[in-house]
């Protein structure tokens, strides 16, 4: 089992090093805008999560990870090129909702908020 501090520091290197590759060397059309939120390493550092989030509507999602999905092996090999183990994680790629959510929730508020004013910059007319 390894020490936590280490698998947070694999997964924050597996973050950069994987925005690097998307960002410089991934060539696929159907990649839309993405971000790396974070990696997840397993307990054994035998698989690590990527946390991706894909800005635009359902269907640029889908598209982007059938992308990603496709060049898991590239980013694999890259990862393993890039950052020295015995032996890398395998890797995989997870659509990350989160900041879609908080959007939606950050709107939901705001259309409260304005509806709250209203409703009281109504009652200090009568």
């Amino acid at each position: 089992m390894s020490q936590p501090y280490r698998r947070e520091k694999l997964g924050s290197e597996i973050v950069r090093v994987t925005a690097e590759i998307l960002g410089r060397e991934m060539r696929d059309p159907r990649l839309g805008f993405v971000s790396i939120t974070k990696a997840e390493v397993s307990a054994d550092m035998r698989y690590a999560k990527i946390f991706v989030s894909v800005y635009g509507e359902e269907k640029r999602k889908k598209l982007s990870m059938a992308a990603l999905r496709h060049a898991t092996g590239f980013v694999q090999k890259e990862l393993g090129r890039r950052i020295r183990m015995r032996s890398f994680p395998e890797v995989s790629f997870v659509l990350d909702e989160s900041i879609d959510k908080a959007f939606k929730i950050s709107k939901i508020i705001d259309e409260v908020a304005a509806e709250r004013r209203a409703r009281e910059g109504g009652k200090e007319e009568e």
